[in-house]
């Protein structure tokens, strides 16, 4: 697989605008902003070089993951776990570029496909890196990062149509969507790699906040580079098995910046919203626009799907840090030892006053999926489709059911799996009519 040197990736930026324009480019006026002046700007990259560096390997990762996955759809799934994966592991994050990339030149595809969300991504990343900054100068006394970061802030935000929300957004936005769960099945590894990025990217504000002098900064922001390195050794194994949170991985951060850390949530949130909106064919290619735009409007209004900071909080405990890619502070020899599956969905905690709305159709949506598959194991079959009627009587559950009509679509689907005593009983639960004579004499027929 030929490659194109790093540095003229730089250049090749240049030439992204003299691409002509495709059946499927779009137009956008969205305008870009760069940093807010100030004394703090580029003090991360001064002090901490080497895990700047790995910021600009970061970008690449996303940026070729989408247009693999827009451009080149009926590339095998090895292009991502295997050659790209080898390229990012082997060489690009042993030798990161100097300099940050530009996005357009690596996915100049996808970078016409959806513009709006590539500049919400780079706005939110410009708050990363300002924050670094702000964290990493030792100049600045307490009193004076927070009036920083609280500038920062209030910068990010004046602009509406870039900005993601500080209210902390509920997991079916990721996990609940007819689209959701797409990529991380897929592509285990490369989805385990871009984790490991949220998890260092947020990760590091711990390490300079635990940091009381310059030198004990730079050795926690090494020690937190360096677990980040161990997660690549057995892919997916030792990557984090959820997508990392910020409260679970940097909690002194949250305590202090809850605002940014919600930002920063919703962002790596949506990046793996947009992954399962390219890699799922249920989504089609002429739709697969709308869909981004669609959920990035959700993420950026302060009214879909949010939860309370307490139950934002809670979720991020109870879903375990050794889960997440363990701590940062105190980070441990060895990979702490993950208490569920690999790419496991999360869930809201029960203190969450909406948990019941939000979590339990998205139970009803992955038991259809599981009992869509083939299942060996009668009994096992017997259990869960005696858990999705306990499910779908729920007044709460019928509700939201008969309001998301992909659901309910794949719940219907599901009917040949019920047993022909209890039929009735489920087509009433999903507000179904009985079939005609016709089409249930079929049904019989097709299913002897």
């Amino acid at each position: 697989m030929t490659r194109i040197p790093l540095p003229c990736l730089l250049g090749a930026s240049l030439l992204a605008t003299a691409v002509s324009v495709s059946a499927e480019a779009q137009w956008t006026t969205v305008d870009e902003q760069f940093y807010l002046p100030a004394s703090h700007n580029w003090v991360f990259r001064a002090e901490h070089p080497g895990a700047d560096r790995l910021f600009n390997a970061f970008d690449y990762g996303h940026a070729i993951l989408y247009e693999v996955l827009w451009a080149r759809r009926s590339a095998p799934a090895s292009v991502l776990e295997d050659n790209e994966y080898a390229f990012i592991t082997r060489r690009l994050l042993v030798n990161p570029p100097r300099l940050p990339l530009e996005e357009a030149a690596i996915a100049p595809q996808y970078s016409r496909l959806a513009p709006e969300a590539k500049a919400m991504f780079e706005w939110a990343h410009i708050l990363h890196r300002q924050i670094y900054d702000v964290l990493a100068d030792n100049r600045l006394d307490e009193a004076q990062r927070d009036r920083e970061v609280a500038r920062l802030v209030a910068y990010y935000r004046s602009r509406p149509d870039l900005a993601f929300s500080v209210q902390p957004k509920g997991m079916s936005l990721m996990e609940g969507q007819p689209y959701s769960l797409a990529f991380r099945r897929k592509y285990p590894k490369f989805n385990g790699l871009i984790w490991a990025y949220h998890w260092m990217q947020v990760g590091l504000y711990d390490a300079l906040l635990a940091g009381r002098t310059p030198d004990e900064r730079s050795s926690l922001v090494a020690a937190a580079v360096s677990r980040f390195r161990q997660m690549l050794h057995d892919a997916p194994r030792t990557m984090p098995y959820v997508m990392p949170m910020t409260p679970a991985i940097a909690p002194a951060f949250t305590r202090r910046y809850s605002d940014a850390a919600a930002i920063f949530d919703n962002l790596h949130s949506m990046h793996d919203v947009i992954s399962d909106i390219l890699a799922n064919d249920a989504v089609p290619r002429n739709r697969k626009r709308a869909e981004i735009l669609l959920a990035a409007a959700r993420y950026r209004d302060d009214t879909t799907e949010v939860m309370t900071r307490e139950a934002w909080l809670g979720m991020a405990q109870a879903m375990g840090v050794e889960n997440q890619g363990g701590p940062v502070v105190g980070v441990m020899a060895m990979p702490p030892k993950p208490t569920v599956e690999l790419g496991a969905v999360m869930r809201p905690g029960a203190h969450d006053e909406h948990a019941a709305h939000r979590a339990t159709p998205d139970s009803v949506a992955m038991l259809a999926d599981t009992l869509s598959r083939p299942l060996s194991d009668s009994v096992a079959r017997e259990r869960l489709v005696n858990a999705l009627f306990r499910l779908l009587e729920d007044a709460g559950v019928q509700q939201r059911v008969g309001a998301d009509s992909a659901l309910r679509r794949s719940l219907l689907d599901l009917l040949p799996v019920i047993p022909a005593e209890h039929q009735d009983h489920y087509r009433m639960l999903l507000r179904a009519p009985p079939p005609s004579p016709p089409l249930a004499d079929a049904v019989a027929s097709g299913m002897r």
